[in-house]
């Protein structure tokens, strides 16, 4: 296989029709990861033997004439937050790792393994996916595939780069505040958040449970769709994953855009923002042809709303330790879990009354249009290590910034996709095509006509 690595369903046609064997692919995808994982550092464990023996399984499979699965032989890996059979779930700490291995797969990694993908490893992210640049004291920083100097963006850095540097076609992650959107849009990929309950995220560690998502990444809608339809399905497991019938998005791809409101969010989310970030919605605006803008009420309040909430459900949850073993958590994190754990119970009911406020609000947007578009960082990816940037004329922080504009989306659980933008002479950037809870499928439909136009793509980091 060459370095551009084709996408998972292209993999999956060939190994299924016979053309390379499951083993081959792997075996591939393991030699490229030990060459170039420690430029970009996104794997944390490498599962090599179990992935080649998975390999085999499959192509007796084939050999027989069963059915292998829609996704067979394709390598994938997930945010070392997911259990894994027999792995230690780190969940980016240190604490954890002295926990014992887990003894099955998470509800996700499960389905994917039964459509046939092979998992290959786990991944680097923020301890206990509190950040958005995945800096992490314990096990490093992953680098930018787009320019090594720079953030991969968080929490689910090492998904979004592995993905981006071609080391694996599909990974997962999960998105509290925009864990997904944000890495994704910094590393020049899909990322895909679905409405929140949608997937089971039984046997993933949380972050704040009344916001947590899982999703994946990809380098093209197809990809995105198939493991959304696979990942799909009630599960008693997870107390917030939806019995609604899974809606499969992948027969719907070709349906166009006969028929859909589209709109482009103004005020909170035209501000604030590096003109490239603004020119690549209005990129997309203008291939959709959409003159319409509405304004989303009171973002800038969802935005701390979503602090208060998140702060406090993650300190709660970490309350032992931080009165333990302080000094065992990263720096950044701990600190921040130990604000959150100050904040007064008035404000998190506050924020949680609010919270209805808003999400009525944006229901009533949602009569008129079927689609937002908004930028999904307000920048391209900071240097690592760097502090501070500047920002609509303002110095401000990095690190609760860069989730500027996907916060206010995900404090409802919202489903979003987030699309890059790549440019020749620069950093690649998202823009977020956001929906009504529950229609994944529009937004994939509007995706999968930009990429026809190729106003989107997601080309390996060269």
């Amino acid at each position: 296989m060459s370095k551009a690595y084709p996408d998972a369903t292209q993999i999956a046609e060939v190994v299924r029709g016979q053309e390379v064997s499951a083993k081959s692919v792997i075996a591939a995808t393991l030699a490229r990861i030990a060459e170039e994982n420690q430029t970009f550092n996104c794997f944390t464990t490498v599962t090599a033997d179990t992935a080649m023996a998975d390999a085999s399984k499959i192509d007796e499979a084939i050999a027989l004439g069963k059915d292998p699965g829609i996704l067979a032989g394709v390598p994938f890996a997930v945010k070392n937050l997911f259990d894994i059979a027999g792995l230690t779930t780190l969940a980016g700490s240190k604490i954890n790792a002295e926990n014992p291995p887990a003894i099955k797969d998470a509800t996700a990694v499960a389905k994917l393994k039964q459509a046939g993908a092979v998992l290959v490893g786990a991944l680097n992210m923020d301890e206990y996916a509190y950040g958005f640049v995945t800096e992490n004291s314990h096990y490093g920083a992953t680098r930018n595939p787009h320019d090594t100097t720079r953030v991969a963006g968080g929490s689910s850095g090492g998904s979004a780069a592995a993905v981006a540097a071609g080391l694996v076609p599909l990974t997962l992650g999960s998105d509290t505040n925009g864990s997904i959107r944000v890495p994704a849009s910094l590393c020049g990929i899909f990322g895909f958040k679905p409405t929140y309950g949608r997937l089971s995220r039984s046997g993933a560690v949380l972050f704040s449970s009344s916001f947590d998502h899982i999703g994946p990444f990809a380098r093209s809608v197809r990809d995105i769709a198939a493991v959304f339809d696979i990942l799909q399905g009630a599960d008693e497991s997870d107390r917030v994953c939806t019995k609604r019938p899974p809606q499969l998005c992948l027969p719907q791809l070709n349906q166009g855009l006969e028929g859909l409101r589209i709109a482009v969010a103004e005020g909170y989310f035209a501000k604030g923002a590096e003109l490239e970030a603004l020119e690549a919605v209005a990129t997309i605006a203008s291939a959709l042809d959409v003159t319409k803008f509405v304004t989303i009420p009171e973002p800038h309040r969802a935005r701390a709303a979503a602090f208060i909430i998140t702060a406090a459900e993650g300190a709660n949850l970490h309350m032992d330790s931080l009165r333990s073993r302080p000094f065992d958590f990263d720096p950044a994190t701990r600190d921040r879990f130990l604000a959150g754990a100050l904040i007064p119970a008035t404000w998190y009911i506050q924020g949680q009354r609010f919270r209805q406020w808003y999400r009525d609000r944006v229901r009533e947007i949602f009569k008129e249009v079927d689609i937002i578009l908004a930028p999904t960082t307000p920048c391209f990816a900071p240097k690592i290590g760097q502090q501070k940037m500047t920002i609509g004329g303002e110095e401000v922080l990095v690190r609760p910034n860069l989730g500027l504009y996907t916060q206010p989306l995900s404090f409802i659980g919202l489903p979003v996709l987030s699309v890059p933008i790549h440019h020749p002479d620069r950093l690649p950037l998202g823009v977020q095509i956001i929906a009504a809870p529950y229609n994944e499928a529009l937004i994939l439909r509007v995706a999968a006509v930009l990429e026809s136009q190729s106003i989107i793509s997601a080309p390996v980091a060269q």
